[in-house]
């Protein structure tokens, strides 16, 4: 699919911008409904991980002699790949469970998908904060590289809109896309760099992990905040370009796949 072939979709999105931001700010609600705290969740889970995991490491020792950050890059990988993890399983009912709007009214499908998304993003740029704070008052906070921010979070978008809109339309057809996504996540999560720094892989595997799009995400990330060697720029960008490929072929098998919504609901 062209740019050229996407702009009447962005015409249809932004027709429809006021369902959207309905939906995202349902999503949100939705998420912390009945909860004495509601929304100040978000701000408290991230603080509550950070204290389990700065406690519990130094009970069991698992800390890296020779990395002096070694709680904040693991830190910092566990909250990048949660905005992935919780895209990926909000998108699974992203359209059936949207099932009677699908059927009774007429609009860009793509819109479902793309508000949890949305509101995943609202969620994970309030983390943020959080994170910086904790890095600050650790001493490991850098910002020598933070100019490349704005790029790994679009990019990052891009990957999980991409993902989104692949599930979402995979579990109307096939239903066993849920039941497997727990094994396929767990899998992705160790392949990715969450829990060791990615110049642990052997050199002679790198480039393969490359391909692995979570891997120069995290990288990124990590040398945003952190001030980390980027280790090989090029392989880099090869990781971020595999993110956006996978945002357009979500878009052309979405586009494809919706025309055959309103029977599979």
């Amino acid at each position: 699919m062209t740019l050229c072939a996407m702009v009447p979709l962005f015409k249809e999105i932004y027709a429809f911008r006021d369902l959207l931001w309905i939906l995202v700010a349902r999503n949100l609600k939705i998420r912390y409904k009945r909860s004495v705290l509601g929304f100040l969740w978000t701000f408290l889970n991230p603080v509550f991980m950070i204290i389990i995991y700065s406690i519990f490491l130094k009970i069991l020792k698992s800390f890296d002699p020779s990395d002096p950050i070694f709680l904040q890059k693991l830190v910092t990988g566990i909250i990048v790949w949660q905005f992935l993890s919780m895209c990926t399983g909000d998108a699974l009912h992203a359209v059936l469970g949207n099932a009677n709007l699908v059927k009774k009214t007429s609009f860009p499908r793509i819109i479902l998908p793309l508000s949890t998304v949305l509101a995943n993003m609202v969620n994970f740029l309030f983390v943020l904060p959080i994170l910086v704070i904790f890095l600050v008052v650790t001493h490991a906070f850098t910002i020598s590289d933070v100019s490349i921010l704005p790029l790994i979070i679009i990019t990052q978008f891009a990957l999980c809109l991409g993902l989104s809109l692949i599930l979402s339309g995979m579990n109307l057809f096939f239903r066993d896309t849920e039941h497997l996504m727990g094994a396929v996540m767990l899998a992705w999560f160790f392949l990715s760099p969450i829990i060791y720094d990615f110049a642990r892989i052997p050199e002679r595997f790198q480039r393969l992990a490359m391909l692995n799009p979570m891997c120069g995400i995290v990288t990124g990330y990590r040398a945003a905040f952190l001030g980390t060697d980027l280790m090989a720029p090029r392989l880099v960008g090869l990781s971020l370009l595999v993110s956006w490929l996978v945002l357009v072929l979500g878009v052309v098998l979405f586009q494809r796949w919706q025309v055959n919504f309103g029977d599979k609901l």
